[in-house]
This record gives C-alpha cells, structure tokens and sequence, in this order.
C-alpha cells in the first residue's frame, strides 16, 4: 500500500507472528537485504525515521 507506513512490528507480525522474537535491527538489516536484492526498485522502500517502512507513491 503506497503512502502507508508499517512499523517494524507490524511486519515482523505479518510475516512471523507475535510469537518469533525479533529486535528492531534485525528488520533493518532485513529491509537493507531486501532493497539489494530489488535493485533500482529498493528505493520505493522509504525509512520512516522512528517508526517504520513505507512504499513511496
């Protein structure tokens, strides 16, 4: 969803459930991993600095 910000919780939620134990830096090492891997296209992800991720629209 374009524009909408997703705390690192939340993704940890959606893709692990509540119960997997996660630390905020393990997301943001995820998230750098995955914006390698898309290429030019890593730049739609947008850091919310203190809160999240986000597409860019």
């Amino acid at each position: 969803r374009p524009g909408w910000v997703f705390t690192r919780y939340q993704i940890v939620d959606a893709i692990r459930g509540e119960e997997y134990p996660v630390t905020d830096r393990a997301v943001d090492v995820q998230i750098v991993g995955l914006r390698k891997k898309m290429g030019t296209y890593g730049e739609l992800i947008e850091t919310v600095r203190g809160i999240g991720y986000r597409f860019k629209e």
